[in-house]
């Protein structure tokens, strides 16, 4: 089956995809609504996002399972001190009492990003706050790449991952975003239960290796991502024969073969998160879908000098 919005990731003679990752993490507040507003503003119509269910079941964009100390602050303008809490044990309304609008420059994490702008008033947005705004008319070409975040406290729980993805669908069809959405998760017993809810939508699976450090400040995929020890080559046979329509590996994985193998067996190769540019020129030399970038207009800065275009109708 041929899936519109996959095809939106799928690059080209001359081609390759930049997408947004979190919006422009690294020049604005990440998963805002003001980095989404911003990619789609320089013509990078492909968002990549993660969503979390509330206490009161309710989808809203934020990466990890808890409160993150670098980029919350409460109602005094502090960054969070000691245990964070978790999205899982708080209402929607109460998330949006804090503001994300800065980032923690003392904070390991925050030291990543020192270009990010500082920002008051932003507030973690609703699924359905995006959804929104990528339904207006002039958004038509957008297309988003939605990660579904695994709680590893709740993995095995399959009540749980039957509400997660029902709460998500419900969203998308009510705003009539289904056929613009891509379902997408390191965990793949939740691709699984998409597929399951969803079997006209297309499922991205996102891999890590387990050798790879994890990133600094960030909730780990490894404890829902599959265990690849001694099937690295293997991976993206896996992908085809779990269902899967797009692969998005972490680019340090990713090798010319198993883009070769991953595009012969017809799946779409995003990489994610590519920043700097020896980087960012590597996953061009091999031929990648989609680059998935925090700084998007480095990456359509490095294809425009190559003379190579991230639009179909560019």
């Amino acid at each position: 089956m041929t899936f519109p919005q996959v095809e939106a990731f799928r690059g080209g003679d001359n081609l390759i995809r930049v997408v947004g990752h979190r919006g422009a993490r690294g020049i604005l507040p990440e998963n805002s609504m003001i980095g989404f507003d911003f990619s789609l503003s320089i013509g990078v119509p492909l968002l990549e996002f993660d969503v979390v269910l509330t206490a009161d079941d309710v989808p809203v964009i934020t990466h990890n399972h808890r409160l993150h100390a670098p980029t919350f602050r409460d109602a005094n303008g502090r960054f969070l001190v000691g245990e964070e809490p978790k999205v899982s044990s708080l209402t929607v309304d109460q998330i949006q009492q804090f503001d994300i609008g800065r980032l923690d420059g003392h904070s390991a994490y925050g030291r990543r990003f020192p270009d990010q702008a500082q920002m008051d008033g932003v507030r973690v947005p609703r699924l359905v706050n995006l959804l929104e705004l990528v339904a207006d008319p002039k958004y038509a070409d957008a297309c988003l790449m939605l990660e579904l975040k695994s709680d590893p406290d709740l993995a095995h729980d399959a009540s749980y991952r039957q509400k997660f993805v029902k709460c998500v669908l419900q969203e998308l069809h009510t705003t009539s975003m289904s056929s613009r959405a891509v379902l997408h998760s390191f965990d793949w017993n939740l691709l699984e239960e998409c597929q399951r809810q969803a079997p006209d939508m297309p499922s991205s699976y996102l891999t890590q290796l387990p050798d790879n450090a994890d990133d600094i400040g960030e909730d780990s995929s490894k404890a829902v991502c599959p265990d690849f020890r001694g099937r690295h080559d293997e991976i993206p046979n896996l992908v085809k024969e779990a269902g899967g329509a797009l692969w998005c590996p972490y680019f340090a994985d990713v090798t010319a073969e198993s883009v070769a193998l991953a595009k012969k067996l017809g799946l779409c190769v995003a990489v994610w998160t590519v920043n700097e540019n020896a980087e960012i020129g590597r996953m061009i030399e091999l031929g990648v879908d989609s680059i998935v970038s925090d700084y998007p207009g480095r990456v359509q800065r490095r294809l425009s000098d190559l003379g190579m275009r991230w639009s179909a109708t560019q």
